[in-house]
């Protein structure tokens, strides 16, 4: 008679638990406070349950630490120096006693903005508390504040500023160069923003992309949760 053929169904054994072992489900991270395409440096993330620690460092309103770069003599469009020229101006008139004149002015009046935003009577005793501990600071939304700002290097045309600031963005930080070269008469383009220090986290905490590994991450982990803890602690208690 005929031979009939039936199909039949091989189960798959790649996928088999005893095969491939157990199977990853899932893994949240979270991104703190971010850094645009133009800017570098520390970038603060949250895995698994540090993604709740992770906000409540964000709510400690802790200080960012940047190092900008500036040219004079040039002005662009969007205040770098990759933007689009539109003018050319002279700059050897300027010297670094006027650069940190105008450096001074910038951080006494965001210190005014500073007192004014953290809500507190500087004449009461919470107040000298506060200062001495370092806690003085908004603890709700505010406009971009420079809580302190030198300069570290100047050679014209060329120029490098430290500045310690808090609800900044990094496109603020290039409109301030910009600023500041109108200010002595000039013109500024930012060269470079990188973020040396976000609240607890710093350079040296930070891991290069040729350490992204299971075992670096855990062990850098492992090294900041202490300093995480303490903040906490500090600051919302």
């Amino acid at each position: 008679g005929a031979v009939e053929l039936v199909a039949a169904r091989v189960p798959v054994l790649a996928d088999h638990p005893l095969v491939r072992g157990p199977r990853f489900r899932k893994l949240k991270i979270g991104a703190g406070h971010r850094l645009d395409v133009k800017a570098s440096g520390v970038f603060v993330l949250g895995i698994g349950h540090g993604n709740k620690l992770l906000t409540d460092l964000y709510n400690c309103h802790l200080t960012k630490v940047y190092t900008v770069g500036g040219l004079f003599g040039k002005a662009s469009d969007d205040f770098s120096d990759t933007g689009n020229l539109v003018e050319k101006t002279t700059f050897d008139h300027i010297t670094r006693e006027k650069l940190e004149r105008i450096l001074a002015v910038i951080q006494g009046t965001n210190q005014k903005a500073l007192l004014m935003y953290s809500n507190i009577d500087m004449k009461t005793q919470e107040a000298y508390e506060l200062a001495v501990k370092g806690l003085i600071r908004p603890m709700g939304k505010s406009p971009p504040i420079i809580t302190a700002i030198r300069c570290l290097q100047f050679a014209l045309p060329e120029f490098q500023l430290e500045i310690h600031c808090l609800h900044e963005t990094q496109q603020y930080l290039r409109k301030m160069v910009h600023e500041i070269g109108l200010e002595l008469k000039s013109s500024a383009v930012c060269t470079q923003v990188r973020r040396i220090r976000d609240g607890v986290f710093t350079v040296d905490d930070a891991l290069p992309r040729t350490q992204w590994n299971l075992q670096s991450i855990q062990e850098a982990i492992r090294n900041c949760q202490l300093k995480v803890e303490t903040e906490l602690e500090k600051t919302l208690a």
